[in-house]
């Protein structure tokens, strides 16, 4: 169903304070959320509220607290924060203190991380570039089968850029573990060769992934091993400079040195950049004044709000 954007905004925030969150945090889950709706990242989007409301052990109030920061590095545990929020306490941290021009950022314990572009956005516009990556719990499994032994573990660049910053945002699985649950949510099974079982054969019950029996395919079709490598390399990366038994965010943010988009929009001669359709989504929902968001979901939303 349709629904207004400032009314989804609404019932977002009023389901995260019903979960404990303070105000200002309640409002910034509910706009992450809210802006993957915008971009078409629904795997990402809404139905994480429902999926949240699961969770146990929450801690509202955390904050992510700093650990260390030199001239080149800065790290940061979650402390108990949810993910989105310590990212966005570490980056915004890092943002309104005077900085060398490049510094890499740790965050330790930084699940669920979320859409990673929605982060690397905000430093862009603050004027500087931003690689961003993250490990995640198991869910990808080896293009030869077996259990989940990876992260889909995403990554993200963002460059400063007008009207808005250039995003890139991709994790490593042929599906987000957003559409495991989405498929879950609405009783449908997984698009074909999407998972694998531990036995190698397809998987096409998305309870399976879930219960971390069967795992994501990397992407690549015949060349997933590539996927999976790069997968494994996020992974590695976050693991030596974070905690290899925990989720960890690694970012760098730099000032730019140069413009590179220009000469790149030429070569490509009027054809689509990867981010460039999720900014037009984003834009026309704006202009639209609204999203579409599943009946069931909706329902649960609004429910005794």
């Amino acid at each position: 169903m349709l629904v207004a954007i400032d009314q989804a905004r609404l019932v977002l925030e009023q389901r995260a304070a019903a979960l404990g969150f303070p105000p200002e945090r309640a409002a910034l889950l509910a706009d992450h959320l809210l802006d993957a709706e915008l971009c078409g990242a629904s795997s990402h989007g809404a139905e994480r509220m429902r999926w949240l409301a699961g969770f146990s052990g929450l801690q509202p109030e955390a904050r992510a607290q700093l650990e260390l920061r030199e001239p080149g590095l800065a790290r940061y545990t979650s402390a108990g924060a949810l993910g989105y929020l310590a990212l966005a306490d570490a980056i915004d941290a890092e943002l309104a203190e005077p900085t060398t021009r490049a510094r890499t950022v740790v965050v330790t314990g930084c699940f669920p991380s979320g859409r990673l572009g929605y982060f690397a956005e905000r430093v862009a516009r603050r004027g500087r570039v931003c690689l961003l990556c993250a490990s995640s719990p198991a869910r990808l499994s080896h293009p030869a089968g077996g259990g989940p032994i990876l992260g889909t573990n995403p990554f993200c660049l963002a460059l400063p850029d007008e009207p808005e910053p250039f995003v890139i945002d991709v994790s490593m699985g042929r599906i987000t573990y957003g559409d495991v649950l989405e498929a879950a949510a609405a009783g449908e099974p997984l698009p074909p060769d999407t998972a694998i079982g531990p036995d190698g054969a397809p998987e096409a019950d998305p309870a399976g992934v879930i219960a971390a029996v069967s795992g994501i395919l990397p992407f690549g079709g015949e060349q997933a091993y590539k996927g999976f490598a790069l997968a494994l390399m996020v992974g590695l990366l976050a693991g030596a400079l974070g905690n290899a038994d925990n989720a960890t965010a690694v970012l760098v943010m730099a000032e730019p040195q140069a413009d590179p988009l220009p000469e790149m929009r030429e070569r490509a001669a009027g054809l689509r950049l990867p981010g460039e359709a999720s900014a037009a989504r984003r834009r026309q929902a704006l202009e639209r004044g609204s999203i579409e968001l599943p009946d069931g979901l909706w329902e649960w939303l609004t429910d005794s709000m």
